[in-house]
């Protein structure tokens, strides 16, 4: 369910570039076609090559997520149960799963085609949906929407709804489940774990 669920994410998330102050459709088209056209393009990539997407991340993706907010709405209310410290290794752990997830899913990328939704946004709006639908062969539409939210470097993406499932909250119940079970350093142990059960399954991919 997870790598289905990126997989659709994946396909329209890279959405940020060096022109942050565009505004917010504008940017998700633009970046989006842009990063699309690598993945077709680029034979490592659709080779099945890894590393190569996850550069591709690094570069397109990391800048221009607000990961702190994305941890803490995924944390919910046992975001305030973590100290400073532990706030800080939360947030680069669950970056560091969302870009493993990603980079996965996206070397199963073929040719699904993004269709940007009417958008309006009112004078000095600054938290905005931007909604578009991704047309895949032989399957439904899926709905794939993006919260953002313009701070001082521009505009950030804090969520992305798939078909209605919002990706932050759709960790929520198994973060606070960890919780409960060992604590908040129970939870970082818990991430890390995956983190580098996908890391191994990566570099198994790379070397088939």
């Amino acid at each position: 369910m997870i790598k289905q669920f990126f997989a659709v994410v994946f396909a329209g998330s890279l959405i940020a570039s060096a022109h942050a102050q565009e505004a917010p459709d504008a940017l998700v088209q633009q970046v989006t076609e842009e990063v699309l056209e690598i993945v077709r393009k680029d034979k490592d990539i659709q080779g099945g090559s890894t590393q190569k997407v996850i550069d591709l991340v690094d570069k397109k993706v990391l800048p221009h997520f607000n990961f702190p907010h994305m941890t803490a709405l995924a944390m919910g209310k046992d975001w305030k149960k973590a100290t400073p410290p532990q706030q800080q290794a939360l947030t680069h752990e669950f970056k560091t799963l969302l870009v493993r997830t990603y980079a996965n899913a996206l070397t199963g990328y073929k040719n699904q085609k993004i269709v940007y939704k009417p958008f309006k946004m009112n004078a000095g709006e600054t938290d905005v949906l931007v909604r578009t639908e991704v047309l895949q062969p032989g399957s439904k539409p899926v709905q794939l929407d993006y919260s953002l939210e313009k701070l001082d470097g521009g505009w950030k993406v804090y969520d992305v709804v798939v078909a209605g499932i919002s990706l932050v909250t759709n960790y929520r119940d198994q973060f606070g489940q960890e919780v409960r079970n060992g604590g908040v350093d129970g939870l970082i142990a818990s991430i890390s774990a995956k983190n580098k059960s996908l890391e191994a399954n990566l570099a198994k991919a790379e070397k088939k």
